[in-house]
């Protein structure tokens, strides 16, 4: 499958079942997140597995939208590595965290769909409480959560999934 069929098909998953994820998968996937690439190639981002009994049950504090996940990859940057752009004058002390993040975390999402790992991007939690509830250092900032493993019998794409915006819509020629 070439990337952009890849791109269409994917979504996310709400319906998991309890089959975990290979570990030769979860390497493959984490190092599609390392290699990506970030502003001044800092690389500020950072993954935490989630996946013991323990790590799983606790995701029921932080967030109603943990699915039931075998897997959770919780993805942060370290606020001490980011790329600073002070003389930015729309977004005043801009740092690269979010965006390097961001991007390892797609990144990691597509290679879990070539392997047939589905996954789910998460953002339904306070961040605060995510790095207090895990124990992160202040200088850890969460982003987002993926979630990661195999569908089970109800597994199906959401209708808003195929729901797309023309193109003239989010393109404009300067």
């Amino acid at each position: 499958m070439d990337f952009l069929e890849l791109a269409v098909n994917r979504y996310s998953e709400r319906f998991f079942d309890t089959r975990p994820v290979e570990q030769e998968k979860l390497d493959r996937i984490l190092e599609a997140g390392r290699v990506v690439p970030t502003a001044c190639n800092y690389q500020p981002q950072r993954f935490y597995v989630i996946r013991s009994e323990e790590g799983l049950e606790k995701l029921k504090s932080v967030t109603a939208f943990h699915y039931n996940v075998p897997l959770m990859i919780l993805v942060c940057y370290d606020l001490r590595t980011v790329w600073r752009n002070p003389g930015d004058r729309y977004y005043r002390n801009y740092n690269s965290g979010e965006q390097d993040a961001s991007i390892a975390a797609t990144t990691m999402m597509y290679e879990a769909e070539e392997l047939g790992v589905h996954t789910i991007w998460i953002r339904g939690f306070d961040s605060k409480t995510v790095a207090d509830t895990y124990g992160l250092p202040e200088y850890m900032i969460p982003v987002m959560m993926l979630g990661l493993g195999y569908p089970n019998e109800k597994a199906h794409a959401n209708a808003w999934h195929y729901k797309r915006n023309p193109i003239e819509e989010f393109v404009t020629e300067l």
